[in-house]
């Protein structure tokens, strides 16, 4: 009878010896299944990670080190090492290594904007808002390395420190591979924004007033054409003339406001610089 059991072989006792009379012990093989080979996960971790972040920020560190405290909240610091071993000494020097850097490239891409309009644009670029939006352009929003903190915690603070965590990479860049490495990021990342702001950077009025200054020509006149609706909630037609021009018309719910449309209309009309576009 065949045994049923495959893993176990049994062989001859002293009673099935062979004839030339030579015993054979009796002896068990169990056979024990083969272990299974781990499986990695397939995320990429480790050195291919840090070489993804690197591509994303379009720098290759030196020195892999900074650009891991850049990314690295003070809670997932362990115990006994230092704040300084997280993000924000590197966020101090990226802030004003950003500053230098897009206060460059106003001075040259706006010759003929004064100080306080570049002063207005460089506080809408280097705004935490406009950080944290280039952080999630180059998807820097998973790379935050953070403790303990709960999922629905954890959410919200990666986006809190977004705008921080964009500036401790600059002053990475800047340590490992000088100016020019910075000034390279900054401007690969903010030119766009620079000539493509998303707020009016001055009124209207004073633009389209500095603007026939300029030309020769007398302050910009207002005048009301039209008033409808009830008293409570009334909206103004406005038009503004300035001589040898057409008039522009604006309406608005106050008289300022229709003058600010009006303002708007003749300054596109006429392509005069200094608003949006500089």
């Amino acid at each position: 009878m065949k045994d049923e059991v495959k893993d176990i072989a049994t062989h001859p006792t002293e009673a099935q010896a062979g004839a030339d009379g030579e015993a054979a012990t009796n002896t068990l093989e169990v056979k024990t299944p083969a272990k299974k080979k781990r499986v990695r996960s397939s995320k990429t971790k480790g050195p291919d990670a840090n070489a993804a972040l690197e591509a994303r920020i379009g720098h290759s560190f030196a020195d892999p080190n900074l650009l891991m405290q850049g990314i690295t909240h003070v809670s997932a610091l362990k115990s006994g090492r230092k704040r300084g071993d997280s993000y924000q000494r590197l966020e101090f020097l990226g802030d004003h290594v950003l500053g230098l850097v897009v206060s460059d490239m106003l001075y040259h891409a706006f010759p003929n904007a004064d100080e306080g309009e570049m002063s207005k644009r460089l506080a809408e670029l280097v705004r935490k808002e406009s950080c944290a939006d280039v952080a999630k352009s180059l998807g820097l929003l998973d790379d935050i390395k953070l403790g303990s903190v709960g999922p629905g915690a954890d959410a919200r603070l990666r986006k809190s420190v977004l705008g921080d965590i964009c500036e401790a990479v600059i002053g990475a860049v800047f340590l490992d591979g000088g100016y020019a490495a910075a000034s390279e990021f900054v401007k690969r990342n903010w030119t766009e924004r620079m000539h493509k702001p998303r707020r009016p950077l001055r009124d209207p009025k004073t633009v389209l007033q500095e603007w026939a200054q300029g030309k020769g020509l007398p302050t910009p006149v207002y005048r009301e054409v039209e008033r409808t609706g009830p008293h409570h909630d009334p909206e103004f037609r406005v038009a503004v003339d300035l001589p040898g021009l057409a008039p522009a018309e604006g309406t608005g719910g106050s008289k300022r406001a229709a003058e600010k449309v009006a303002a708007s209309v003749m300054i596109e009309r006429e392509g005069v610089g200094g608003g949006n576009d500089g």
